[in-house]
């Protein structure tokens, strides 16, 4: 067992500048590939529950397709309201064409 980190995907799969919702036990999540890094938050917007991977990634940006929040890739946290909330942020590891992903304590 590799230290709760769960397979989520291929790294082929999400190509730059793109988005792919996943579970992780249980947990919807959001895996978002910026400029070929990877990083992963909650994919459920803490305004009213949006489905982040629906909406649109500027840079290190996801914006909630639903009312507009945006919320930074990197950290999790808000960065333009309604959404005053952060989501949860996962670490990714990749191995050999495997991306996997754990919740960060």
């Amino acid at each position: 067992m590799s230290e709760n980190f769960v397979k989520v995907a291929e790294a082929n799969e999400i190509a730059p500048s793109s988005m792919k919702a996943v579970e992780v036990e249980g947990e919807k999540v959001c895996i978002i590939n910026t400029e070929g890094t990877l990083y992963a938050i909650g994919n459920i917007c803490t305004h009213v529950g949006g489905p982040l991977d629906e909406g649109t990634l500027e840079g290190y940006e996801v914006e909630c397709p639903w009312h507009g929040s945006k919320f930074d890739v990197r950290t999790g946290e808000p960065t333009k309201p309604p959404a005053v909330r952060a989501v949860p942020k996962y670490e990714v590891k990749i191995d050999g064409n495997n991306i996997l992903v754990r919740k960060q304590k």
